[in-house]
């Protein structure tokens, strides 16, 4: 499996784990805007090696979950902001162009510490 992407998390912001019960994890680099900081899982800065397409491995922490569906803006955001919507909602189309969905679970606990990778699904 091929490494598209790592970060670390180094902030959680207070309102994050209502979005987290919500299944839904929002990350942004360390140039986010201040006022998204309350809502926000905050990461290191870090580049995009390739893509996120479906079928890929999100892992988070050592829990792994495949990619049901890229929205179309979602690579560029990733990309060029560090941002990256996380749902985990089992859709195979996107709710809004800047999400990925993964399977409807429950999301998993997030906190400073946690490792963020996505890599090629193989096949």
């Amino acid at each position: 499996m091929r490494a598209k992407y790592h970060t670390i998390v180094t902030d959680v912001g207070d309102m994050a784990a209502e979005f987290a019960d919500a299944g839904i994890l929002v990350f942004f680099g360390p140039d986010a805007p201040e006022e998204l900081h309350q809502f926000a899982i905050l990461t290191e800065a870090s580049k995009l090696w390739a893509d996120v397409e479906v079928g890929d491995i999100v892992v988070i922490d050592d829990a792994p979950f495949p990619a049901l569906c890229v929205g179309p803006i979602a690579n560029q955001n990733l990309a060029n902001l560090g941002h990256l919507v996380v749902k985990f909602n089992g859709l195979l189309d996107p709710e809004l162009p800047g999400d990925i969905s993964l399977p409807a679970v429950p999301a998993p606990p997030v906190k400073p510490g946690t490792v963020i990778e996505i890599t090629g699904g193989g096949a």
